[in-house]
């Protein structure tokens, strides 16, 4: 049931009491419950166990008049044999902290909507809306907007050398860890560099160590799937959902990254069949998120056993993620060996800086690589940031191979992915796990915001590189700014935001 659509709907002068009614299509099902109530020895509430499903067990419990000797209320968070028989042995109440807690939210979210609504309607046009989440969803992206029009780009140069030790094919990259704001100040560091002597300064070697991330909440998981597989956030929900009602997955609305004593081991098994001791550690995760509910596991395989499943493209791919995303969690860190050279320059006091990493033990990195959201834009800056560098010493020469100065200008803020949305409304505590999809839909419905590509412009940028004994000056040409999914306000968007 849901409150009424009229006014009285809530009665403020009188505690906020709420008028609630059966909407028409779910009369039928409500008579059929009905009767099967009245037959049945026993009626059992299994809804979820967070506000929304205590209230939606207190509703039952109400609308189908049912009485307190025949009513149990029992949870559970896989459909699995072992966990419903052990929810029906601990039975409870309905806990009406719970459900008052859910009325206190949907009481503000009508009182919002009612008295919001209609002053759109009026100043603006009608059939808009407002809402608790809602309409701090469209601020974001409309301030977004805004700070990426204020933004002036700056530039700089970047220097990157290559060297050569001097044996075949031992060659590598260094960069200079400063820019140069001025083009004059790029071209006399590149001259001095033309008769001068490169000599290895310092070498140092240390051990370095990565660790997996937490098993996936709602809102990791709708991130990631966004980054790996480009599923919008309600696709991401629609596969999820299939997979729990098939019992492969625990339930796909949580914010908790806990993880079950029985999942706990079932990883710790798998993962000693599949790699070996050593590739397991057992580890616990603890929400940092305020305000999470920890009513839920965090979303894992069911059976550890199931690498794969059989399901459509999309079910599958999804299945895999999580099942990686839970048996990398619980794996040993995996560990690296980074060398820096700093490499000096007779006729400068700057020093130029190479970096090398070497895996010495993969870990988790077997099995899964957690994605950012700038993997995209980050590859063409990245030109084998963690390659191997050559066997060096200290105080060993270089040959100077190349050396350019590339101009690169700054970047304004990024747009707001639906994925990096989630994430923005998860950190500042707005929203629900089952809220994020259906938020996203909202705005974008109501035509606040669209979801689209943009091409880029081109912009032309000065490259100074050293050839032979001499500096040469080029103009070449960059597409940027093209966007990929991206949340843009519309003007409809920013009228009501700032109304």
């Amino acid at each position: 049931r849901d409150l009424v659509k009229t006014d009285d709907a809530i009665d403020t002068q009188n505690n906020f009491k709420q008028k609630y009614e059966v909407p028409s299509d779910k009369k039928a099902v409500v008579s059929e419950l009905k009767k099967l109530a009245k037959d049945a020895e026993m009626v059992w509430l299994a809804s979820d166990e967070d506000r929304e499903g205590e209230a939606i067990s207190w509703h039952l419990y109400e609308t189908l008049s049912l009485r307190d000797e025949k009513t149990k209320r029992i949870v559970f968070h896989e459909i699995t044999k072992p966990a419903i028989l052990k929810a029906i042995e601990q039975p409870r109440k309905i806990d009406f902290n719970l459900v008052n807690a859910q009325q206190a939210r949907r009481v503000l979210d009508r009182l919002v909507g009612f008295e919001l609504s209609p002053v759109l309607w009026r100043k603006v046009k009608p059939s808009l809306s407002a809402g608790r989440v809602q309409s701090v969803a469209v601020r974001l992206i409309v301030e977004r907007e805004r700070e990426i029009n204020k933004f002036e780009a700056e530039a700089s140069f970047k220097i990157v050398a290559q060297f050569s030790t001097g044996k075949v094919r031992e060659m590598f990259k260094a960069e200079l860890p400063q820019r140069f704001e001025k083009k004059e100040d790029a071209y006399l560091f590149l001259n001095d560099c033309l008769e001068a002597a490169f000599e290895i300064n310092s070498l140092e070697k240390r051990p370095a160590k990565r660790t997996p991330a937490a098993p996936f909440t709602t809102s990791t998981l709708q991130q990631e799937a966004s980054r790996k597989l480009g599923f919008s956030v309600a696709r991401t929900m629609q596969v999820a959902q299939r997979l729990y009602e098939a019992g492969r997955i625990t339930y796909m609305r949580t914010d908790s990254v806990n993880l079950s004593d029985t999942a706990i081991q079932a990883a710790q098994q798998e993962i000693v069949n599949a790699y070996g001791e050593k590739y397991h550690k057992l580890r616990r995760y603890k929400t940092k998120a305020a305000g999470a509910q920890e009513a839920h596991e965090a979303i894992r395989p069911t059976y550890f056993s199931d690498h794969s499943i059989d399901g459509d493209n999309a079910e599958r791919r999804l299945y895999e993620l999580i099942w990686k995303r839970a048996i990398a969690s619980q794996m040993s860190e995996a560990e690296f060996e980074k060398t820096t050279a700093k490499i000096g320059v007779s006729t400068r006091k700057e020093e130029l800086v190479a970096t090398g990493e070497v895996m010495k033990f993969d870990g988790f990195l077997k099995v899964y690589m957690e994605s950012t959201d700038d993997d995209s834009d980050l590859v063409a800056d990245q030109d084998g940031d963690n390659a191997l560098l050559p066997p060096l010493d200290k105080g060993q020469l270089l040959e100077l191979k190349a050396m350019t100065a590339t101009e690169r200008f700054s970047r304004p803020p990024a747009r707001y992915t639906e994925a990096s949305l989630v994430k923005k409304l998860e950190e500042l505590g707005i929203g629900r796990p089952s809220t994020y999809a259906p938020t996203i839909s909202t705005i974008q419905n109501r035509g606040y915001v669209v979801k689209e590509d943009r091409d880029g412009r081109e912009r032309k940028y000065v490259v100074l590189s050293k050839l032979d004994k001499k500096i040469v000056e080029e103009i070449r040409t960059e597409t940027t700014g093209a966007e990929r999914s991206k949340m843009f306000p519309t003007d409809i968007g920013v009228l009501v935001n700032d109304f």
